[in-house]
């Protein structure tokens, strides 16, 4: 296998992007370099969920609150500075990880530890020094932590510094088809992981049992990050989109129980899907406006099609809402996902992207009145058509009667 095809292949990486992928992105992101005079582009993050630029560069997650910075250059392979300790401690990420990266500096830097912090920063700092750059591209500046970029760019006034999430963002966004192989089997492990919620749901555990049990059979299929969001709630009552820390309700007989799952999968790509079960009849309130998020839905996908505007289809889902005598989005109700669980197009006003065939994108319409909530959310891929829904798990409100 050609080092340009292959991924990698060892017994502690249980998925990887195939390096002809990387090889990919690299190309773009440096064409797009090249005709706006950048040098090198500087990239952080520190966590999965939200941290998707350092992962699309090298296929490595950041996790767990510890900074990565990405230096990526127009003329030579990367530098990685990580967390770490100097000789006789390994570099890292470990050898059998690295692809596209010529060195990695570790630093025992911890952000909680405020001495610290200026200790990535030189190092990336020295490394803008040896090349020379004059113009560097920041990528991700809301995810850059600020003792970095003060430290950063108050060390080197000469360089000019440009922000270049625009460019990266508008090469993320279009899925190729090694990614969405990987996107597909995210959508197949939530859908299996569904068909697998009456096996589990049952009256008399906790919601932070059913958190449990559902994390469990993700982390199984090969998710490696898990979002889940549930709550119970009698007949009459809202079960709605519940945060971990108040999952600690008991699941009665009677209940809806409300399950929106925000898992990776496989490969560490990102999707959402969320549903409602019912331990016995349904409430027909919630039966009625569950048809209309359905409705819903299926209309704003009609428009998700190559040129169109996001903030526009927003428009049109907001007539939509006031014809059913429901309050204008005021939230997040559409958006991209890929290595992150919310990237760009989003579904907003501000939003300046205009959508292209294979991206990939959540639509959650909500339907709600203060006895019922109707959350109907699934991934869809954007073709000339409309968006095609990925999931495969039916549209409906479940009962479980035994």
């Amino acid at each position: 296998m050609s080092t340009s095809t292959a991924a990698i292949a060892h017994e502690r990486i249980r998925y990887s992007i195939p390096s002809r992928e990387l090889e990919r992105r690299w190309a773009a992101v440096r064409a797009a370099m090249k005709i706006e005079g950048i040098g090198c582009l500087v990239l952080q993050n520190d966590n999965q969920f939200l941290g998707g630029y350092c992962r699309y560069f090298t296929d490595i997650p950041t996790e767990q609150a510890y900074p990565w910075t990405v230096l990526f250059s127009l003329d030579e392979d990367m530098t990685l500075i990580t967390h770490g300790g100097p000789p006789p401690s390994l570099p890292g990420p470990p050898d059998y990880a690295i692809r596209g990266v010529k060195d990695r500096i570790n630093r025992s830097y911890v952000r909680t530890l405020h001495y610290t912090n200026h200790l990535d920063a030189e190092e990336a700092v020295k490394v803008l020094k040896r090349r020379g750059d004059r113009k560097v591209g920041l990528v991700g500046l809301g995810a850059m932590h600020a003792a970095f970029y003060k430290h950063l760019t108050e060390s080197l006034p000469h360089v000019q510094w440009v922000e270049f999430t625009n460019a990266v963002d508008e090469i993320k966004a279009v899925k190729s088809e090694d990614e969405l192989a990987f996107v597909r089997k995210t959508v197949e492990t939530q859908d299996m992981v569904f068909a697998a919620v009456p096996t589990i749901l049952r009256p008399g555990m906790y919601e932070y049992q059913l958190r449990s049990e559902i994390t469990r059979v993700l982390i199984d299929l090969g998710s490696e990050e898990q979002w889940i969001m549930l709550s119970a709630a009698p007949a009459g009552q809202r079960a709605t989109n519940i945060a971990t820390f108040y999952q600690n309700r008991q699941i009665q007989w009677g209940d809806q129980v409300l399950i929106m799952i925000e898992p990776n999968g496989p490969g560490g790509y990102y999707g959402e899907i969320g549903r409602t079960w019912c331990l016995g009849e349904a409430p027909q309130e919630l039966l009625q406006l569950w048809k209309i998020a359905v409705e819903a839905q299926e209309k704003v996908a009609a428009m998700v099609k190559p040129g169109a505007h996001p903030g526009d289809v927003l428009h049109a889902y907001n007539q939509f809402l006031a014809s059913h005598s429901q309050p204008a989005e005021n939230r997040l109700f559409a958006h991209g996902q890929g290595y992150d669980l919310v990237e760009r197009p989003a579904f907003r006003d501000e939003e300046d992207m205009v959508l292209k065939a294979n991206m990939y994108v959540a639509i959650h319409p909500t339907i709600a009145t203060d006895k019922a909530y109707a959350f109907c959310c699934d991934n869809f891929l954007v073709t000339d058509q409309g968006a095609v829904r990925l999931h495969r798990t039916p549209q409906e409100i479940f009962v479980i009667n035994c």
